[in-house]
Parts: C-alpha cells; sequence; structure tokens
C-alpha cells in the first residue's frame, strides 16, 4: 500500500475501508489515538502531520485484523475505558461494556445510601473477570472491603494486574460463585455480579467481534441464561448480612424471570427492574 504522507489520509483510507466491510468507522480514529498517543482534539488538530512510516505499518495491520477477523479494538491496543479508567484486557476476559457502568453507579448510590454510618461494609463481585466492577467500586468508594470471585484463573490474572496497576486494595479468589465464601463462614453486606446470561443457542446471532473474541465462559449460560443467576441466588441466604444489596446486570429480556428467581429465596422482598440508557432491562435489584 502507498504510504500515507499524513494523519488525515491515513484516517480517511481507514474509515471508507472500514465503512465498506460494515464495520465501524470510529475504530479508525481509536486506534489512530492508541497508536500516536493522543487524545481525539488532538488528533484532530494534527490531521495534517507526518505520519511515521513504522506506526503505519502496524495501524493498516490492526485495521485489516479488525476488518477480517473481528478482533476488537481492546485487544488491539489492550486495554479498554471503564468508568475513566483504562483497564487491562485480554481474550480471557469480557470487554467491559458501557451498561456495566449503570449497574456499577447504581451500586455505589444505594451504598452511600443506606451504609453512610455503616464500617466496614464488605462488598463481593461474583464473575470478576478483569476486575472492573470491583476494582471501580474500591476506587469510588476507598472505604468498602472489596473481594472479586470468578472460576477462570486466567481472568483473574487480569484482575490481579488491574488491581495493581490500579492501585485498588481487592482481593481476588479463584472458586465458582460464592463457594470460597461460604466455605469460609464469610458474610457480605453487597453481592453485586454480571454473570454469563446468553443462552447457547444464541450464539449465531452474536456479531463476530463478540462471538469470536469474548470468552465462552463469561457469556453464555444454559436454561435460557439463567443457569447462573439461579446458582448465585440459592447460595445468597448463606452469604448475606442481615441487610444486603443484590444486584445483578441482566440481559433485556431478563427481568421478569431475575426477579422471581430472587423472590422465590427470599419471598418478602421486592426486586426492582431498572432500565439502561437505551431503555432495555439491565439491572435487577433488590435490598435482602
Amino acid at each position: 500500500m502507498t504510504a500515507f504522507s499524513n494523519l488525515w489520509e491515513a484516517r480517511r483510507w481507514a474509515s471508507l475501508f472500514l465503512k465498506e466491510h460494515n464495520r465501524e468507522e470510529g475504530v479508525a480514529d481509536l486506534l489512530l489515538m492508541d497508536l500516536m498517543s493522543m487524545s481525539k482534539a488532538q488528533l484532530l488538530a494534527a490531521m495534517r502531520d507526518d505520519f511515521p512510516q513504522a506506526v503505519q505499518d502496524t495501524f493498516i495491520k490492526q485495521i485489516y485484523q479488525h476488518v477480517e477477523n473481528g478482533t476488537p479494538v481492546q485487544h488491539l491496543t489492550g486495554y479498554a475505558h471503564f468508568y475513566g479508567r483504562n483497564f487491562t484486557v485480554s481474550p480471557a476476559v469480557l470487554i467491559p461494556r458501557p451498561e456495566t457502568e449503570e449497574l456499577v453507579q447504581l451500586a455505589l448510590g444505594q451504598i452511600a445510601q443506606e451504609f453512610k454510618d455503616k464500617q466496614p461494609v464488605k462488598v463481593i463481585d461474583v464473575g470478576t473477570g478483569s476486575g472492573i466492577i470491583a476494582i471501580t467500586l474500591k476506587k469510588e468508594h476507598p472505604s468498602l472491603q472489596v473481594q472479586g470471585v470468578d472460576i477462570s484463573a486466567d481472568a483473574l490474572n487480569v484482575a490481579r494486574q488491574n488491581a495493581q496497576e490500579l492501585e485498588a486494595d481487592v482481593e481476588f479468589l479463584k472458586g465458582d460463585f460464592l463457594t470460597p465464601f461460604i466455605n469460609a463462614g464469610q458474610k457480605a453486606e453487597v453481592i453485586i455480579s454480571n454473570p454469563p446470561y446468553i443462552p447457547p443457542e444464541d450464539e449465531a446471532s452474536l456479531d463476530d467481534v463478540v462471538r469470536l473474541h469474548d470468552p465462552g465462559l463469561a457469556l453464555f449460560a444454559e436454561d435460557n441464561g439463567l443457569a447462573a443467576y439461579k446458582r448465585i441466588i440459592e447460595q445468597l441466604p448463606k452469604v448475606v448480612a442481615d441487610s444486603a444489596l443484590v444486584a445483578f446486570e441482566i440481559g433485556d429480556k431478563q427481568g421478569g424471570a431475575v426477579k422471581n428467581l430472587l423472590q422465590s429465596t427470599f419471598p418478602n422482598v421486592e426486586p426492582k427492574v431498572v432500565q439502561d440508557i437505551n431503555q432495555k432491562d439491565r439491572i435487577v435489584y433488590s435490598w435482602v
């Protein structure tokens, strides 16, 4: 390919190439910003600047990887943005979604409202993956005692790396849902989770960026996507403190089912279903 004389030419080529192959044109800017260590404003101001050949080669290679294989931008750059911070990601963990920020925001609001005079408050993030929920809660509310659990050793390695890089005092444990805490006789005031919730039969309908690159362990759950919720909720009575917040991210058609699961275990509660910014059911939470 002919070398680009400046950033504008590279951006124009990449945007057209991405559009032609039904990929998001904005990927070009994200990769350029990463390669050039620039903000969006800096990139736009530098459009007529020279584009170093070594960086051009990497940029072209990354654009082709994204177009041909659906390789996520976050795997190309090695990090993802979440709640104002950069988190290391890899194929071992789910790439953070903006909707999960809404789960964190809701939990922070509930904690501030209900536990303002209580110390300490213990939080368990079930299926922690890259640790985004656990670490963000700790960074935003430093007095919390936060632990994350995951069955994947590879995911936990990523979570621990993120905690170290972001200087977050979070403990990560390997185990099946809440089992390590039950075995240790531990209780918590907050149980939060973004578990796998996509039915396996829906796999073919997923975008290849997700289907081929996010770990199936973090995506798919049997029983119409409800298996993880059932397992966590049946374990909850052995782990929740006298007054505890339980909050789940859910698939957009699972609000009623997850609400019913909570009520079957805690008959006296009235779980709430919360919609995300796109007006889709996304969170179920309750005080139990």
